[in-house]
């Protein structure tokens, strides 16, 4: 199959946004345990490297030229989905409050991709005034995400680690 081609970094992300709306799409219809759990760790896996090329690549690129009060919540918000993909992937159907992490995450999703997809005052609208190389951003983007699929198939990926928010014991 033929790799997408996105015209730069910001379509790329965008794209991913979709794949993982559709995702949680599937999960609510989803009626067998098994499929829940095969969607369940899509999810997790699509939003685990979404977040690291983000936050190694796109966000940083960033810094300085656009609202740091954007891009720190952005992280912020990373750090919560992250609670809940590791809380995801070391569960399963059968568990308690199991379907509603995975639509918790779903809003939690819902609500980023929004302040990142806004119009005018949204992440990706102040991005688009810089003058960062989007096609260049893209290219460092897809090499990562490259390498990120293939860890995915062959060793897994680690659990998503916070970045802002310092997890204690409860």
């Amino acid at each position: 199959m033929a790799e997408p081609q996105f015209t730069d970094a910001i379509a790329l992300l965008k794209a991913d946004h979709r794949k993982v709306e559709d995702l949680f799409e599937k999960f609510e219809a989803a009626k067998s345990a098994d499929r829940k759990q095969a969607l369940a760790h899509e999810i997790c896996v699509e939003l685990k490297i979404h977040t690291l090329l983000e936050e190694e690549i796109f966000y940083p690129a960033f810094r300085g030229l656009i609202e740091d009060d954007t891009l720190d919540e952005a992280y912020v918000e990373h750090d919560g989905a992250k609670v809940l993909i590791n809380d995801i992937e070391a569960g399963s159907p059968g568990d308690a409050f199991y379907d509603a992490k995975v639509k918790v995450l779903s809003e939690e999703i819902k609500h980023h991709v929004h302040e990142e997809e806004m119009p005018s005052e949204g992440m990706f609208a102040q991005c688009r005034k810089t003058d960062v190389d989007l096609v260049a951003l893209r290219d460092t983007m897809a090499a990562r995400k490259k390498e990120l699929l293939a860890k995915a198939k062959t060793d897994g990926l680690p659990a998503a680690k916070p970045t802002a928010v310092k997890l204690l014991a409860a």
